[in-house]
């Protein structure tokens, strides 16, 4: 038999195997750790994705509210600024020459009925809503049976509007559609009823007001704005 007694040259060869062999588990669990360490940050990175892109679509969703809000709001004040330089007339030097009504044209026969009604006027055409509202308000009631009444209480209304007061403004509006329902003003009011129930967050009843100006009113300008604005409700 060969001598295979244990020379310093094979003690040093099966000490290296025996490491190697130990080593080797050990180096395939840090490998694993690695991988395993790397598809958690993976799936955080996923998650963190996922949560970015909810958060961006419910701020363009926002966003796209307060657009249309803004386009609504401009529409309306832009619909009773044009509607205010038709319906009334600067005063005149003499305080005799005052704003008129469709279908009722002339001045006014009473000239501090006149000089009532303008000096309200101006205000609401200065921005001063809350003072508007109010010399509006004391103008209908000194006057309740003018022909300036519908408009008197229409930029009432709108007044109430610009001053964020939506349930007050609508109070108001229903009034002109309700006693005045031929007169000219009466579309314009459901018109910017729409606009306070939008605000109001009630986006069924400006549907169905809207709706309901093209229906009553179909050949006026208020329903030509009600058609734009039911296609940003939509």
């Amino acid at each position: 038999m060969r001598n295979r007694a244990l020379t310093p040259r094979r003690l040093a060869l099966i000490a290296s195997l025996t490491c190697a062999v130990v080593a080797t588990p050990a180096a395939h669990a840090f490998a694993d750790d690695d991988a395993r360490s790397a598809i958690l940050q993976l799936r955080q990175q996923i998650e963190q994705g996922q949560q970015q892109q909810v958060q961006l679509y419910n701020q363009i969703q926002s966003l796209q509210d307060r657009v249309d809000k803004l386009t609504g709001q401009v529409q309306e004040l832009q619909h009773v600024q044009q509607q205010q330089q038709q319906q009334t007339q600067q005063p005149g030097a003499n305080n005799s020459t005052q704003g008129t009504t469709p279908g009722q044209p002339g001045p006014l026969a009473d000239p501090q009925e006149a000089a009532t009604y303008n000096s309200a006027i101006d205000l609401f055409r200065k921005s001063e809503y809350k003072k508007a509202a109010d010399s509006l308000a004391a103008f209908v009631a000194l006057y309740p049976n003018s022909q300036m009444a519908p408009a008197a209480r229409f930029f009432q209304g709108s007044s109430r509007y610009a001053l964020k007061d939506y349930k007050g403004a609508i109070s108001l509006l229903d009034g002109v559609v309700h006693d005045y329902p031929n007169d000219p003003h009466a579309a314009d009011a459901m018109l910017v009823i729409a606009g306070c129930q939008i605000e109001l967050n009630n986006r069924a009843a400006a549907k169905a007001t809207m709706q309901r100006l093209i229906s009553q009113y179909p050949n006026t300008q208020a329903a030509a704005s009600a058609k734009s604005r039911l296609k940003l409700l939509q």
